[in-house]
Formats: C-alpha cells, sequence, structure tokens
C-alpha cells in the first residue's frame, strides 16, 4: 500500500489517534472478552447502520462493534494501522474496488470454515485479487437486470429460454414485438439521467470483447456496436428520454427493459404479478453484467484473528446474508432461498440476479475504479460513443479509433490499472 500523502509522522500521529479512539470500544490485542471492530464503508445510513448491530449482528457468537465511514476516513485510519504493524480493526467491509490496491495488507481467507455454504464462484475468483490467496469473502451484491410484462413472453423467439437470452435472441423478440403488436416495446434507459453508460461498460463490452478498456476500438468492439444499432431499430423512439425504466414499464409504453434492480423496483412492488426479472442477454464472449460487490476481509494487523474469521463466517451463512438484504437491499452472495415475506421487487430481482451471477458463462464487468475525479469523463466516452454510432449513424471505426484516444488520455492521466474483465495491469491500463 502506498502513502504517497502523509508522511511517516503524521502516520504515526494518526495511528496513535485511532488506536486511542478505538482503545474503549475494541478488544486488547490479546483478543480476551473484546469486540472485534467491523471497520466499513456500506451500510453508512445511519438506519442501516443500526439494522447492522441490532439485526444483522445481534446473534453473532462474537461480539462486533460496527462503524460505517465514508471512504476517505475508512482507508486513513486502516493505512495508520499498516503504517504501524499493530491495529484495532478486525474486520474490513467494502467495495470490490477498495481492496484491488491492497492485497498484501490482507489476510488469506482461504481457510474459514464455511461448512456447507456455496459462495458465488464467479465473485470469489474476482476476490482473489489475482493472486492464489482469497484475500476477501463477497459478502453482498447489487446490479442491473432485464425485466418484462408477462404480455411479452409470447413473442420470444421459438426455442429462447428467458434465463439465457442471447443478444440475437433479444433482438429477435424486440423485432417479433414491433412487428406484432405495431410499435417498439423494447425500452432502454438513454435519457439524461439513465445508466446506458453502465450497459455499455458492464454488458455490451464484456459480452463481445471480454473487455472494458483495452479492447476498446477493436474489431469485436465495433461488432458490439453493430449488434446493438441492430436492437435500437426495433426500441421504443422515446428511450433518449427514459431515464428510470420502471416508470415506462408501468405505463406499459415498453414491455421489456434494462435497468438497475432499484430503477425497476416500483414495477415489480406495484404490479409483482405483471412482470419478470430475468438475466441480461449473453454474446460471444459471454453474459456480461455489472454486479456493484462488496466483500468482508481481515487485515494482516487484526488483534485477534480467530475471532475475526468466526466475523467473516457469519456474515455468510444463509440468514445473516437475509438478514443483510433487509438492512441495505444488497443481494446475496450464497445459495439461499428467499423467503415469501420478501417484498416483490427483491424476490423477483433476486431471482434474475441469482440466476445470471451463477450462469456458467457469467461475465462480470465490474464497477471503474481508480479514476478519481475523472470518472465522469470516462463514462462520457461511451456516452459518446453511443451518440455518435447509434443516435447519428457515423462509421463505427471511425467514431471508434476517435474516441479511444480520449479514453487513452484519461487512463494515462489517473493511471488506473485495468478492471475485471480486462487482464490486471502494470499502471495504467492499456487501450490498444
Amino acid at each position: 500500500m502506498k502513502f504517497t500523502s502523509l508522511n511517516r509522522s503524521a502516520l504515526a500521529s494518526l495511528c496513535a489517534a485511532a488506536l486511542a479512539v478505538s482503545f474503549t470500544t475494541t478488544a486488547q490485542a490479546d483478543g480476551h472478552g473484546g469486540e472485534v471492530l467491523f471497520w466499513s464503508t456500506q451500510a453508512k445510513p445511519v438506519e442501516e447502520s443500526q439494522a447492522m448491530r441490532e439485526q444483522v449482528l445481534a446473534d453473532s457468537e462474537v461480539k462486533v462493534d460496527f462503524q460505517a465511514n465514508d471512504g476517505g476516513p475508512w482507508l486513513t485510519r486502516l493505512q495508520a494501522e499498516i503504517e504501524a504493524e499493530k491495529g484495532t480493526i478486525g474486520v474490513l467491509g467494502s467495495l470490490h474496488g477498495n481492496f484491488t490496491s491492497m492485497p498484501g495488507d490482507l489476510v488469506d481467507l482461504s481457510d474459514v470454515d464455511l461448512g456447507d455454504i456455496k459462495v458465488n464462484s464467479t465473485f470469489a475468483e474476482l476476490a482473489k485479487l489475482g493472486t492464489d490467496e482469497q484475500k476477501y469473502m463477497p459478502w453482498m451484491q447489487a446490479t442491473y437486470i432485464m425485466a418484462a410484462n408477462k404480455k411479452a413472453l409470447e413473442y420470444l423467439p421459438e426455442g429462447a429460454d428467458i434465463n439465457a437470452l442471447t443478444y440475437d435472441q433479444l433482438i429477435a423478440w424486440a423485432k417479433n414485438m414491433a412487428e406484432q403488436t405495431g410499435g417498439s416495446k423494447f425500452g432502454f434507459p438513454a435519457g439524461p439521467k439513465g445508466l446506458k453508460h453502465r450497459f455499455f461498460q458492464g454488458y455490451l463490452y464484456p459480452s463481445f470483447t471480454n473487455s472494458v478498456v483495452t479492447k476498446f476500438a477493436s474489431d469485436e468492439a465495433a461488432g458490439a456496436w453493430e449488434k446493438f444499432k441492430e436492437l435500437w431499430k426495433y426500441t421504443h423512439t422515446g428511450s433518449t428520454n427514459f431515464s428510470f425504466m420502471q416508470e415506462q414499464l408501468l405505463a406499459g409504453d415498453v414491455w421489456v427493459a434494462f435497468d438497475h434492480t432499484a430503477r425497476l423496483a416500483n414495477a415489480f412492488n406495484e404490479k409483482p404479478d405483471d412482470f419478470i426479472g430475468f438475466p441480461a442477454p449473453a454474446g460471444p464472449t459471454g453474459r456480461g453484467f455489472m454486479p456493484v460487490i462488496a466483500g468482508v476481509a481481515i487485515p494482516k494487523t487484526a488483534p485477534d484473528m480467530e475471532a475475526a474469521k468466526k466475523v467473516i463466517a457469519y456474515m455468510l451463512s444463509p440468514e445473516t446474508q437475509l438478514k443483510t438484504l433487509k438492512a441495505t437491499n444488497f443481494f446475496p452472495v450464497v445459495d439461499v432461498e428467499l423467503p415469501d415475506d420478501m417484498p416483490p421487487a427483491v424476490r423477483l430481482s433476486g431471482a434474475a440476479i441469482a440466476a445470471m451471477s451463477g450462469a456458467a458463462d457469467a461475465n462480470p464487468g465490474l464497477l471503474p475504479a481508480g479514476l478519481g475525479d475523472q470518472g465522469g469523463k470516462f463514462n462520457q466516452v461511451y456516452v459518446d460513443t453511443f451518440e455518435r454510432v447509434v443516435l447519428a449513424g457515423q462509421d463505427v471505426k471511425t467514431v471508434l479509433n476517435e474516441q479511444k484516444e480520449a479514453l487513452r488520455k484519461i487512463m494515462n492521466e489517473t493511471g488506473a490499472p485495468c478492471w475485471a474483465p480486462d487482464a490486471p495491469s502494470e499502471g495504467a491500463c492499456p487501450v490498444d
């Protein structure tokens, strides 16, 4: 881990302060009868933190002090303890991207006893952070899915499996609906506040290029945009104004749509008998999807390793995973049956997420990481490409070759290394 913004004296002071602050709330280093400090960037809202303490962690065999903070304070305290080679943090909770820069500071969790609990294998592999060790354990997930009015199902192409669609089958489905109902029924969130950039980064590109950055302007990427242009021919003409697809689904303007689970929830909750959720389609390089993965890890400075590992195991138990879902609206990462008393949106989205993340051809495209304040510019590259290629009809290869220069500049200026599905890189992720 690098400490580029703090000198050693400052770090030592920070460490001393951190240890002093935590002394009254955290177990002493010998681990006798104390609490495990669970230091998290997730479940920050007051009501979520309260639910974590009173509902999720209440039955833990090991007493846990759950403390949630913004990313800055979370990292500052962790860095101080790592620098001092002595700490009070027992368990870390954060997003995948925050763990990618610190594999050397995390304990191997391969020996954590999970019994017969089955953790999502795709996420577990990502959590190795390019090493042979289990650097963190997947904890919870959120993502984007597809949704359909049940009226659309009769127009599925022959032989299509709703839980294993290809892009060609999705296009055929959209075409069938458009031609047989007299109007386009596929909707896409291409409006000003729509999440179209996440579709291109996490779904289209991984499905056709097994890349997000490196192969941005490749022949495979050109093929992906050509395929999306085919789909666009049968997409509702109002899609450039659509931002939250639940509104169009409820109004009946569209019958099939893509969006974040949170932006489909109202449709699922208000008319649960009218809609289904299902996985995104697959392309030549897999079923691209963008999971927002949170994990739990143990820093090498944890004062009581065995107690911390017990907390990790507890967090992955099916019962705790369901409690976490209720507390945070993040979905389980282990095999678990969702009870009937869950809200319809949870049940419908949960089934789609499980099918998508557990698919044999699952190919996750993670959220961009390491871009700092350049994240907006990064997203704009994909938005501009969409607008030029799909909306303006410009030549695909010409646009990609021009846009890749903007992308390369962002990657070089930030020095951000590659993230999945691109292969790990030393330094800035290359743009070929």
